[in-house]
C-alpha cells in the first residue's frame, strides 16, 4: 500500500511539474482561435449546422502531430524553421517562404484589428478608427517594453479567458445527441457553400504561423535536447484546448444562427446577428472572448512574422533583448502592425477580402512547411534519436495531402 501511496505522488508531482511547463504550446493553441478564426468558426456553424464537426475532430491529431513535430526539431537543432530550411535547402526557398507568411500574417493582423475595433465601436458608437491606433499602441507597447517571461504570462492567462466560448455553447443548449452523430460520424455534402466552408475552417485550423511561432518559441525556451519529450503534454493540450474552443464555436453559431439566412459578412454583421439570437449575456461573452483572442493572437501572427524575417537574415531576435540589441526583430514586429492598421484604413480592402486572400497564401505555404518539416523530422542525421513518431509520420502526412488538395480546390474557386 505504501508503494501504491508513493507511486501516485509521484504522478501528481509530475503533473504539476508539467502544468509549471505549459507555455509555447498553449500559447500558440490559444492564439490558433484569433477574431478571424471566431469569425470563420462561426460562419461554419451557421452556414452549415453541425454538420462539419467530425472534420474538426480530425483536424485535432493533425495539429497535434504538427506543432509536436516542428517543436523537437527546433528543440534538437537549436535552430527556427528560416534557419533550418536555409540549411538544409536554400536560402531564396526561405526567403519566398517568409514573403508568402508576413502577407498572410499582415492580412490577418489587420482583420483582428478591425474585429476588436468593431467590438469597441459596437460598446460605444464611435468610429472603429478610433480605436485601431491606441490597440495597436498597446499590443506594441506589451512586446517592446516587456520581457519574455513576464509576457509569457500575460498570454497564458489570456488563453484562459477564452474559456467563454465553451460557456457560450453551453448557454446555448445544443442537442447532445445531434452533437455525438455529427461528430463521430464523417458526412459529407457536394454543394459550394459546404465546400467552401470546410475549407475555411480547415485553413483556420491548421496555419502556417503557428507552427513559426511554436518552433520560434521553443527555441527560445532554451530547452536542452533531453526535454525534446517534455513538449509533447504541452502541444497535446494547447491543441486540444484550441480546436475545443472552435468546437464550441461552430456549436454556438450552428444553434444561434443556422437556417436564420443571416447574412455575415464580418464581425459588424456578426455581433448583431449574434445580440437577438444570444441575448445580453452571450453577447457579452462573445465580445469579451473577441478582444482577449484578439490581444492573443495579433502579438504571434506579428511576432510569428519578426522572428522568421529575422531569423532568414541572421539578425538577433527575440523577446528577451531590449530593442535596441534587436532593432531589426522589433522594427519588423512594429512594422507588421502598423501594415495591419494601413489595410483597415483603406476601404477597398473588407475584412472578407483579408481573410480570403490570406487563407489562399496559407494553402500555398502549408503543405510545403509539412513536406520540409517531415524530410527533417525523419532525418536520422539531424533528429538522431528524436526522429518523428509513427502518429507524427502519419497524421502530418494525412494533413499534407488534404492541404495539397484545398490548395488546388481554392485556386479553382479563386479562378473560376
Amino acid at each position: 500500500m505504501g508503494t501504491f501511496h508513493s507511486k501516485v505522488r509521484e504522478e501528481i508531482a509530475k503533473n504539476r511539474e508539467r502544468i509549471k511547463k505549459l507555455g509555447p504550446g498553449l500559447i500558440t493553441g490559444g492564439a490558433g482561435d484569433d477574431p478571424a478564426g471566431i469569425v470563420t468558426y462561426t460562419v461554419v456553424g451557421a452556414t452549415t449546422g453541425f454538420s462539419q464537426l467530425w472534420l474538426l475532430l480530425l483536424s485535432t491529431p493533425m495539429m497535434i502531430a504538427i506543432q509536436n513535430m516542428v517543436a523537437r526539431i527546433a528543440i534538437v537543432t537549436g535552430k527556427s524553421l528560416p534557419e533550418i530550411t536555409t540549411a538544409f535547402y536554400s536560402k531564396k526557398l526561405t526567403v519566398l517562404m517568409i514573403i508568402i507568411l508576413a502577407l498572410a500574417n499582415i492580412l490577418t493582423i489587420g482583420a483582428d484589428l478591425n474585429a476588436i475595433a468593431v467590438i469597441f465601436h459596437t460598446i460605444s458608437g464611435y468610429p472603429t478608427v478610433y480605436f485601431l491606433i491606441p490597440i495597436t499602441a498597446i499590443i506594441a507597447y506589451l512586446i517592446t517594453f516587456g520581457q519574455y517571461k513576464k509576457i509569457k504570462t500575460i498570454f497564458i492567462g489570456m488563453t484562459a479567458v477564452l474559456i467563454v466560448y465553451i460557456i457560450a455553447a453551453i448557454l446555448a443548449k445544443p442537442p447532445v445527441l445531434t452533437l455525438l452523430k455529427h461528430t463521430l460520424i464523417p458526412h459529407i455534402e457536394m454543394n459550394s457553400v459546404w465546400i467552401i466552408a470546410a475549407l475555411g475552417m480547415l485553413g483556420t485550423t491548421i496555419s502556417p504561423y503557428l507552427m513559426f511561432w511554436q518552433a520560434a518559441e521553443e527555441k527560445e525556451e532554451k530547452k536542452s535536447i533531453v526535454q525534446a519529450d517534455e513538449v509533447s503534454f504541452d502541444t497535446i493540450a494547447g491543441m486540444v484546448y484550441s480546436n475545443l474552443l472552435a468546437y464550441a464555436m461552430i456549436v454556438t453559431g450552428a444553434v444561434m444562427l443556422y437556417g436564420t439566412h443571416s447574412n455575415i459578412e464580418d464581425v459588424t454583421t456578426l455581433t448583431q446577428a449574434l445580440r437577438p439570437a444570444a441575448g445580453n449575456y452571450a453577447f457579452a461573452l462573445f465580445s469579451l472572448g473577441i478582444v482577449v483572442a484578439g490581444f492573443l493572437a495579433i502579438p504571434v501572427l506579428a511576432g510569428s512574422t519578426a522572428y522568421a524575417v529575422a531569423d532568414t537574415f541572421g539578425w538577433r531576435e527575440g523577446m528577451d533583448y531590449k530593442v535596441s540589441d534587436a532593432k531589426g526583430f522589433y522594427i519588423v514586429f512594429i512594422g507588421a502592425l502598423i501594415f495591419g492598421d494601413l489595410i483597415d484604413l483603406f476601404p477597398s480592402i473588407t475584412v472578407v477580402d483579408a481573410l480570403y486572400y490570406s487563407q489562399v497564401l496559407n494553402g500555398v505555404l502549408i503543405p510545403v512547411l509539412i513536406g520540409i518539416a517531415l524530410i527533417i523530422a525523419n532525418n536520422k542525421s539531424i533528429m538522431g534519436e528524436y526522429v518523428a513518431t509513427g502518429f507524427q509520420n502519419t497524421f502530418s502526412f494525412l494533413a499534407m495531402i488534404i492541404t495539397f488538395a484545398l490548395t488546388i480546390v481554392m485556386f479553382w474557386q479563386w479562378i473560376g
